[in-house]
């Protein structure tokens, strides 16, 4: 016993001697998927379900990466002859800028900078005199407002309970009135800074009383302008500096540099079964603004670009407790269930099969429906040019997915990857007899 606890403490020094270059190398190393407990034919049978898709029209190509308890077991691109796909492609992954925005409020949170239960108006004064929409006339697009009962919370932002919503995903009354006030903004500006942005979201109506209900929307953009104002930093400064350069994220932007361009991964959408380019259909307005730097607009819920490794580092961080981005305390209260606190009628609230949702995230919870092959507390989301990720605790695994499609019209083949991913995985009690 003695000599074990004397070898365990050799390495331990050992370790801690190492170079911190070589202790970086370390972190993520690629690593075959059977030394952590995959099936000996699991990635053969990853790779035929993608390249089938493709075969299929289901998807045009892709990057995918998973890894599990610290190392890189799949790192994959796919695509076809004509537009190949490279480990070290650029993805937009709009939304899922939104974990990064959250993890960077909750450091100033932990810093005891911002109050999660605060007001928004401590922070962006022109939050301080809110509306809610209430009568709404289609004929002429006319509305009344009422006063909020209370005014929105950071927490509220976090939860997407505020009342903010984006106006071009809800046709009707709601996209009419986000219209009135040249809303419809969502990954950049040409024009705006964050500042005029937000200050101008501020004077839209909110669609509902703060916690009535889960509304998705511009939550996060405006959690990005609180962090601007309580940093003292621009948007895309404070992340570099707290966050891509803590992880090593060198390939994420919200607008790229020029020597980066060709990385880019091309928009595509699905057009009588084939997929074409986006900007071949006319679209390339929507979809060329990382090319379109510098600008003073910073949209911390899409405005984002990055590789599937980058992106990685990040949610591997996460996955192992917060590393040098989150202490303990922080992590705990960022991946907890938030819908109790937040919703006003919770019982009656509808939870949906993957539970709740965190302070960024939505939540598996082990529910009897078990209608998701993950871990309960497992935490996720996705963009909307079809990027994916999860944060499997229970398993010490996290899951990047990148492709780049508008209108993506296949949401099975993610959860059938997702079913293919766990099954994978050999039971505990067959790897130790």
């Amino acid at each position: 016993m003695k000599t074990k606890l004397l070898s365990l403490l050799l390495l331990l020094f050992i370790y801690s001697c190492q170079p911190a270059s070589e202790k970086k190398d370390q972190w993520l190393a690629p690593a075959s998927p059977t030394s952590v407990g995959f099936t000996a034919d699991f990635e053969t049978q990853l790779d035929s379900y993608i390249a089938q898709a493709i075969n299929d029209t289901i998807i045009p190509g892709g990057t995918f990466l998973i890894a599990k308890d610290g190392k890189v077991v799949y790192e994959k691109s796919f695509g076809k002859t004509n537009s190949p796909i490279e480990n070290s492609n650029i993805y937009r992954i709009a939304s899922m800028t939104k974990a990064i925005t959250c993890v960077a409020m909750m450091q100033l949170v932990e810093q005891g900078k911002v109050d999660l239960d605060a007001p928004v108006y401590e922070y962006i004064p022109s939050f301080r005199n809110q509306v809610v929409l209430d009568q709404f006339d289609p004929s002429d697009s006319s509305y009344t407002t009422v006063p909020v009962e209370k005014p929105v919370t950071v927490r509220n932002l976090m939860t997407h309970t505020s009342g903010i919503v984006y106006g071009s995903f809800n046709p009707g009354k709601l996209m009419a009135v986000y219209e009135q006030f040249n809303m419809n903004v969502g990954f950049s500006h040409p024009e705006w800074s964050t500042e005029e942005w937000v200050d101008k979201l501020a004077a839209v109506p909110l669609a509902h009383q703060p916690g009535a209900r889960f509304s998705y929307g511009l939550n996060m953009d405006v959690m990005g302008r609180i962090i601007e104002v309580v940093s003292g930093e621009k948007l895309d400064q404070y992340y570099k500096s707290h966050i891509f350069d803590v992880v090593g994220m060198e390939d994420t932007y919200f607008y790229l540099p020029e020597s980066k361009f060709d990385r880019l991964t091309p928009v595509m959408m699905k057009v009588k079964g084939e997929y074409k380019l986006t900007d071949d259909l006319g679209m390339a307005a929507f979809t060329d603004y990382p090319k379109e730097g510098p600008r003073d607009i910073f949209a911390g819920g899409a405005g984002l670009s990055s590789t599937a490794m980058d992106y990685a580092k990040f949610i591997e961080t996460l996955v192992e407790g917060g590393g040098n981005l989150l202490g303990n305390e922080a992590m705990a209260e960022m991946t907890k269930n938030q819908l109790p606190i937040v919703i006003n009628d919770y019982e009656n609230y509808p939870k949906g099969s993957d539970g709740g949702f965190t302070l960024g995230f939505q939540l598996y919870e082990d529910l009897p429906t078990k209608k998701s092959p993950k871990s309960p507390g497992t935490y996720e989301w996705g963009g909307y040019f079809n990027t994916q990720f999860f944060i499997d605790p229970k398993e010490q695994m996290v899951f990047v997915g990148m492709t780049q499609i508008s209108a993506f019209q296949h949401g099975d083949f993610w959860d059938k990857m997702y079913k293919m991913i766990y099954e994978g995985i050999e039971e505990e009690s067959s790897l130790n007899p």
